[in-house]
């Protein structure tokens, strides 16, 4: 019976071993400039306003007061990662309602193994 726990054990903490960590975050402000696309259409989804907001500040220079560098979505490729990494997350109904009307703070997490992100967890900010 003890060598079944010990076994089970070793199973559950190689598990807890290879569970995604937080490899990331940042605080975005989402301004009126983050709910529109580079063309001038209004975005639709929360996590096309995450992506603009980052297109925004790490492409075109364009960011508020609050919002703050990521290690992450300099890159055009992880950015357009972003939205599978949000379906393989969470978003808290409160921030999506802040990403899709703008004007305030959310949270963003990035969730992953060594630098390679596989999920996101947005909340409103505190």
């Amino acid at each position: 019976m003890l060598r079944i726990f010990t076994v089970l054990g070793l199973m559950l903490g190689a598990a807890a071993a290879q569970a995604d960590q937080i490899i990331g975050s940042y605080h975005a402000y989402i301004g009126e400039d983050d709910l529109y696309n580079s063309k001038g259409a209004r975005l639709s989804a929360p996590w096309q306003v995450l992506r603009q907001d980052r297109a925004n500040f790490h492409k075109f220079g364009i960011f508020q007061p609050g919002d703050e560098w990521d290690p992450f979505f300099d890159d055009i490729g992880d950015r357009g990662r972003m939205e599978q990494w949000i379906m393989n997350g969470w978003i808290d109904p409160a921030a999506a309602d802040i990403l899709m009307r703008g004007g305030a703070s959310v949270l963003v997490e990035i969730y992953g193994r060594g630098s390679t992100g596989t999920s996101i967890r947005v909340t409103v900010a505190r």
